[in-house]
């Protein structure tokens, strides 16, 4: 979908402009020094906090406590609103060790009759020991697909699907930054529309019945990223192996991941990286199928326009501290999908490229508010509002 965004009044006036709390005045110990002085230290730490300051520091707070109204719009879905809602907290306040957890939610509708409502989860638990990944989503809209493979067509296609998904990964810390853990996974498809001319439906393709699917695995992480949601430096490498039994679904399959990342600082700066691939192998429907596009990778292209059993991507970032509360990023990346790995090709790489904008709208946890442009050649183009960094 192409979202031309009108975004939210820049996320709704007093909301926008979120962030970047100012550092409390401590109260000066009584010293040998002169009265004046001390008067004269006093005035100058309050005279440092700006009215933009005061601001921010009004709207972080009001930020934790209500949610952002959303609105866009597109020739395909009509007017979208909705409600977004993020926060980054400390589960204990005894527990002084563990990284800060996520909450994320949104939820939005539109005129010509989409739903799509997820929350995600990063919960971390006794002195980092724990960790709970978690994603829950309900949508009933169109999906948009190119094709089963790497080549990508004048006009994608229009299929109409609804899904329930749960999937959720468990971790547990069994070395210093090594943990392992179990994936779980639900999905349920239905409602799956194709036209008679979709290649879906010539090709008969394998799940245009939609089913449910129950899988479960194993995986390990190894983490030394400073904060989790927006790195400085650090490395974070997380592979996954989840098996669906035909015994638990109309289908059996596989599907394996790896996702590694890199953060190096640069001054004030962040140069980012990230290689993932999936492979999936079996019988697989074509909605569980490793999928290219979104807003977290190969940003600008529709999330599953192109699809197929392995992916390969990558994309490089440079994030840079403009003033206060604002950043930049710029992004260069490359993807394909193929049947097999053999197949993957140096020329068979698509391109993904885009500017992004960041607000702080967390000062404590260093968390930002990215609003990214994504392009591809042939006029491939997209928008994306989203909390925490794309990885």
């Amino acid at each position: 979908m192409k979202y031309f965004l009108v975004i939210c009044l820049l996320l709704i006036g007093g909301e926008a402009v979120f962030a970047q709390s100012s550092s409390e005045i401590k109260k000066d110990s009584i010293d040998k020094s002169p009265v004046k002085d001390s008067l004269s230290r006093s005035s100058s730490r309050k005279d440092s906090l700006t009215g933009f300051d005061r601001f921010n520091k009004k709207a972080e707070h009001l930020f934790t406590i209500l949610p952002v109204p959303i609105y866009s719009y597109s020739p395909e879905a009509g007017n979208i609103y909705g409600l977004a809602k993020f926060n980054v907290i400390n589960l204990s306040k005894k527990d002084t060790i563990s990284k800060a957890s996520k909450l994320s939610e949104v939820f939005t509708m539109s005129t010509l009759g989409r739903v799509n409502a997820s929350i995600s989860t990063q919960l971390v638990f006794d002195e980092n020991k724990y960790v709970i990944i978690s994603y829950v989503n309900y949508k009933k809209e169109p999906e948009y697909i190119w094709d089963i493979g790497n080549t990508i067509t004048d006009d994608p296609e229009e299929d109409i699907v609804n899904r329930f998904v749960f999937a959720g990964t468990a971790l547990r810390q069994v070395k210093k930054n090594f943990y392992v853990g179990v994936p779980f996974d639900v999905s349920d498809y239905f409602g799956i529309s194709a036209d008679s001319s979709s290649f879906l439906v010539k090709d008969s393709v394998t799940g245009l019945k939609g089913g449910t699917s129950i899988g479960v695995g194993l995986a390990a992480a190894y983490d030394t990223r400073d904060n989790r949601y927006n790195p400085r430096h650090g490395s974070y490498i997380l592979g996954t192996a989840v098996f669906y039994p035909g015994s638990w679904g109309p289908y059996a399959f596989s599907k394996f991941a790896l996702d590694a990342r890199k953060f190096l600082p640069w001054k004030k700066n962040v140069i980012a990286g990230q290689v993932t691939t999936s492979y999936a192998n079996g019988v697989v429907p074509f909605y569980e199928l490793p999928e290219m596009g979104g807003d977290s990778q190969m940003r600008g292209y529709y999330e599953g326009g192109l699809r197929d059993n392995v992916l390969v991507d990558a994309q490089v970032e440079l994030r840079l501290h403009i003033w206060n509360i604002f950043g930049i990023v710029g992004w260069f990346g490359v993807g394909q999908v193929q049947n097999s790995y053999s197949q993957v090709a140096m020329d068979q790489f698509h391109l993904s490229y885009g500017p992004g904008l960041r607000i702080k709208v967390d000062s404590k946890h260093d968390t930002n508010l990215r609003f990214d442009f994504g392009f591809g050649p042939g006029g491939i183009q997209g928008f994306y509002v989203n909390f925490g960094e794309a990885f």
